[in-house]
Order: C-alpha cells, then sequence, then structure tokens
C-alpha cells in the first residue's frame, strides 16, 4: 500500500488542469442556454471523457507512477503509455473545443475569429494549422517522437532536467498524441479526412513501430541503454531486467489501444463500402464486388426493346 499512499507529489500543472476544466464549464453553460436538451447531454456525456483524460495526465505527472518512474524504467514506461495513448484517446472523445472557445467573451471570440479566419497577418499560422492537422504530419510525427526519445542520449537528458522531461518529453508525446487520435476518432466539430483503410494503415504501422521498439529494447540487446537506471541506491531489480519489463509492457499495451482501434476502423469501413469484401477490394484498389442484381441481364419489354 505505501506504493500507492506515499509519494504523491503537487505539479504546478494541477492549476494548469483546474483552469482549462473551469473554463469548459463555463463554456457547456453558455452553451446550455442556447441549445436543446438532447444537445446538451451529449455535451455532458462528451465532458465526462474529457476529464478522465485530464485526470489521467495529473495520475500520470503527480501519483507515485511519477516518482517511481525516476527509479524503474517499466514505471516510466507506463507513465508514457498513459500520456501519449490514453489520456489523448479521452480527451479527443471528449471534444472539448468548443466549449473551450465559448467559455471566452463574446466580443473576444468574434475578434479572435475574424482574426484567425480572415486576418492577412495570420496567414502563416493557417498554414501551419493546416500542415500540423494533416493525417500524414500526425502520423509521422507521432511515431518519430516515439522513436526519438528512447535514444539514450535524449532519454538520460530528460530523466536528469525535469524541465526536458515535463514540457519536451511529456510535452511532445501528448500533442502529438492528440493529433494522431484526431485522424482516427471524430471530435466535434472536427472529423478525420483520412478514409477508413488509411486509419487502419496508420494503427497497424504504429503498433509495429512499438513492436520493433519493444524488440530492440529486449531481444536485440544484451545490456541497459539508460545510464540513469545504473545503480540507483535501494533498487535490487537489474537495470536490464527492469528494461526488459519495460519493453513487455510496450508490447503488450500495444495490443490494448491497437485491436479496439481496428474493430471501430473495420467497422465504419464495412458501412461505408457495404460489405467486407468490397472493404479488401478496395484495400487492393479493385472496384467494389457485383452484386446479385448486377449479374442478371437486363429486363426487356413486351415489344422486345430493352
Amino acid at each position: 500500500m505505501p506504493y500507492l499512499t506515499d509519494n504523491w507529489s503537487f505539479d504546478p500543472f494541477l492549476l494548469v488542469v483546474v483552469a482549462v476544466v473551469v473554463a469548459h464549464e463555463v463554456g457547456l453553460s453558455r452553451l446550455r442556454r442556447r441549445s436543446i436538451p438532447a444537445r446538451t447531454r451529449r455535451r455532458r456525456l462528451r465532458s465526462l471523457s474529457f476529464y478522465a483524460g485530464l485526470g489521467l495526465l495529473l495520475l500520470a505527472v503527480e501519483s507515485p507512477i511519477d516518482y517511481w518512474a525516476s527509479d524503474y524504467f517499466f514505471v516510466h514506461m507506463i507513465e508514457h503509455i498513459l500520456i501519449s495513448f490514453t489520456a489523448p484517446i479521452l480527451i479527443v472523445l471528449g471534444a472539448p473545443w468548443i466549449p473551450l472557445l465559448h467559455s471566452l467573451p463574446v466580443g473576444t471570440r468574434r475578434r479572435v475569429g475574424r482574426a484567425l479566419i480572415l486576418g492577412s497577418w495570420w496567414g502563416p499560422l493557417r498554414q501551419v494549422g493546416r500542415i500540423i492537422l494533416d493525417p500524414w504530419f500526425a502520423l509521422i510525427s507521432f511515431n518519430v517522437v516515439m522513436i526519438v526519445w528512447h535514444f539514450p542520449a535524449l532519454f538520460d537528458l530528460a530523466a536528469r532536467n525535469q524541465a526536458v522531461h515535463v514540457w519536451l518529453m511529456h510535452g511532445s508525446f501528448f500533442i502529438t498524441g492528440v493529433l494522431f487520435w484526431l485522424q482516427i476518432i471524430p471530435s466535434h466539430p472536427m472529423k478525420p479526412t483520412a478514409t477508413p483503410i488509411w486509419q487502419a494503415g496508420a494503427v497497424i504501422g504504429t503498433n509495429v513501430v512499438m513492436f520493433v521498439l519493444a524488440m530492440a529494447l529486449s531481444i536485440f540487446s544484451a545490456s541497459s541503454w539508460y545510464s540513469v537506471y545504473a545503480h540507483i541506491p535501494g533498487v535490487t531489480l537489474s537495470p536490464f531486467a527492469d528494461q526488459q519489463i519495460g519493453a513487455a509492457i510496450l508490447w503488450v499495451c500495444g495490443d490494448f489501444w491497437a485491436v479496439p482501434a481496428l474493430i471501430v476502423i473495420i467497422k465504419r469501413a464495412v458501412d461505408q463500402e457495404g460489405s467486407l469484401s468490397n472493404v479488401l477490394e478496395r484495400m487492393s484498389h479493385r472496384g467494389p464486388v457485383p452484386t446479385v442484381d448486377e449479374f442478371r441481364p437486363p429486363r426487356t419489354s413486351t415489344g422486345g426493346r430493352a
């Protein structure tokens, strides 16, 4: 029990989360005045997912998980899974964008909206927004960030420097995680622009990257990669065994998110294409499978003409 009850910490990130929750509730209150009850209930249900995602972020950085992550590599991997996969999924499902926008006063909201949409000075910012919301940018950046931060030099730097650890490592995990899941999960008012086939490929490809990284840390290694976990006082688990457990967590947790995501994507593709065979034909760049009616000869009229 001391592992769960002791070593909780206060991180200023808690104040950020509180401010975001207050702003979100203000936005929900303003939207409720102009919405029908059914739409208000949907927003409230989505808000529960959003708050759960924020709660997981707090759990990752303020609970004993963060404390023990400095002693055990495998706990650090649990922290990274929460920040880069689980919390972003819940936040994207929560679709907090419209309520947060409506937390601003009407005048400010309109001025900012006109500037972003029509202002000539904001042209470069709009271009950057189009780039970071592009499906390929989201997919590549998410996987690159995952790989690069596991390079020994950068991982050790983040472990020794709290600012690099929190704001660069964890920040990049979370931001690219949100961008990645925006390409998979509808998050009102944003809808994924990629096809279900692309989404399935993105999920499978990312899962393969996790598998390769896990194998590199375990099967293809004979010693620990990270000097920060060598000879920590009071830790009896060997650094290499610790690394192997962390690799197993990466390996297994890949299935926890990838399999459900693939099931949802395949169902979405079948709904769009009409059948699983049509989905497979589309993946092989062929036309849809002809229906039974298309094989039947055309009917002729009584006069003998088609």
